[in-house]
C-alpha cells in the first residue's frame, strides 16, 4: 500500500525526477535510528510527491565493508553512463565520518563501493559530500568538516578523478558556518564549546539567471534551519556570500532543489530535526531577480 508523506521516515531526502517514467525516486537517510548501527539506503518512488510505493532496498553492505554505523545521506547522480551514489558513514578504523562513492548500473541499484573507502581526508570528520560537475567538466565534491572535530564547521570543495573514485587536488575551505548572519552557536552537554557552529548538507544550484548557488543547513536558536550561499564568481571556489535570512527555519533542513515535471522549481527537506518523527516535505520555490524563496512566504 503506498505511503503518504507523514508515514515516510527519512532524513536528507534527495529527489532524481525521471522523466522518461513519469516518476520521482525518493533517496535519503532510511535506518529507523540513523544514529546507530547502518544498515544500508531505501528508496521510494511516486508519480506525484504525495504517495509513495516503497521502500526498496538501494544499498546493503557486505562484511568486508569499511564502515558499520552512521550510514547518511545518501545522494544520487546520472554521470558517465552509470549512477553514482555520494553517501556518509562512520569508519570503523578511526571512528571519523567519511563520504566515499559507490555506482550501480540501474538507479535502483544495487549500489557498491567503487572508492577505497572515503575519499575526504582521512584524518578528518566529513560528511554530506555532493557533486558538482562546474563548467569545464571537472568534477568536485563539495562537503562539510564537521562541527564537532573543528568547533566552527565549514564547508569545504575538492576536486575529482574523472571516475570519481579519488580526490584529485587538496580540499579547498569555502567558509565556515559563524559566517553567515542567521546562525547561531549550538550547545552540546558533549562539546561543551561557546563557539561550535553546524554546517551540514551543501547541494549546488545553478540558477535560472546563471548564479551559483548553494544550500546548506545550520541551527538558529537550537532549531534546524535552512540557508542559501551564493557564488560572486560563479565557480565552485567562490568566493561565497551568505543570504542575510535562513531560507526555512521551523526546525528543517539539509535540503536539495529540484524541477518537477511541470517546471516547477521545489525543495524537499526533513522536518522535524528529530529521529524518529522526521519527515519529507515538498515546497515550491520562488526565483525573483535571482531571490531565492518559498512560495506563499
Amino acid at each position: 500500500m503506498a505511503l503518504k508523506n507523514d508515514e515516510v521516515q527519512i532524513r536528507d531526502p534527495f529527489i532524481v525526477p525521471v522523466e522518461s517514467e513519469g516518476r520521482y525516486y525518493m533517496f535519503g537517510s532510511t535506518d529507523k535510528n540513523i544514529w546507530g548501527k547502518g544498515s544500508g539506503f531505501d528508496y521510494y518512488v511516486s508519480s506525484d510527491l504525495q504517495l509513495w510505493d516503497g521502500p526498496f532496498p538501494a544499498f546493503r553492505p557486505d562484511e568486508s565493508f569499511f564502515a558499520d554505523n552512521n550510514f547518511w545521506a545518501p545522494e544520487v547522480y546520472a554521470y558517465g553512463g552509470r549512477w553514482y551514489m555520494f553517501a556518509t558513514f562512520r569508519r570503523r578504523d578511526n571512528h571519523l565520518l567519511g563520504t566515499a562513492v559507490l555506482a550501480a548500473d540501474a538507479l535502483t541499484g544495487p549500489f557498491c563501493l567503487v572508492s577505497e573507502g572515503p575519499v575526504t581526508p582521512r584524518d578528518w570528520s566529513s560528511l554530506d559530500g555532493t557533486l558538482f560537475i562546474d563548467d569545464e567538466n571537472r568534477p568536485w565534491m563539495v562537503f562539510c568538516h564537521e562541527w564537532q572535530q573543528i568547533g566552527d564547521g565549514e564547508v569545504c570543495a575538492m576536486r575529482l578523478s574523472d571516475d570519481l573514485k579519488e580526490p584529485a587536488g587538496e580540499p579547498v575551505t569555502l567558509f565556515s558556518a559563524s559566517q553567515a548572519p542567521w546562525t547561531t552557536p549550538i550547545q552540546s552537554p558533549k562539546f561543551p564549546r561557546p563557539d561550535n557552529y553546524v554546517t551540514d548538507g551543501p547541494f549546488l544550484h545553478r540558477m535560472p539567471n546563471g548564479e551559483l548557488i548553494m544550500l546548506w543547513a545550520s541551527f538558529i536558536d537550537g532549531a534546524y534551519a535552512q540557508g542559501v550561499a551564493r557564488s560572486a564568481t560563479g565557480l565552485v571556489t567562490g568566493p561565497w556570500v551568505q543570504e542575510p535570512e535562513a531560507l526555512f527555519r521551523s526546525d528543517g533542513g539539509h535540503g536539495m532543489i529540484f524541477r518537477t515535471f511541470e517546471g516547477k522549481l521545489m525543495l524537499t527537506i526533513h522536518t522535524p530535526n528529530k529521529t524518529p518523527l522526521e519527515r519529507p516535505i515538498f515546497l515550491e520555490l520562488r526565483a525573483d531577480e535571482g531571490k531565492l524563496s518559498v512560495a506563499g512566504k
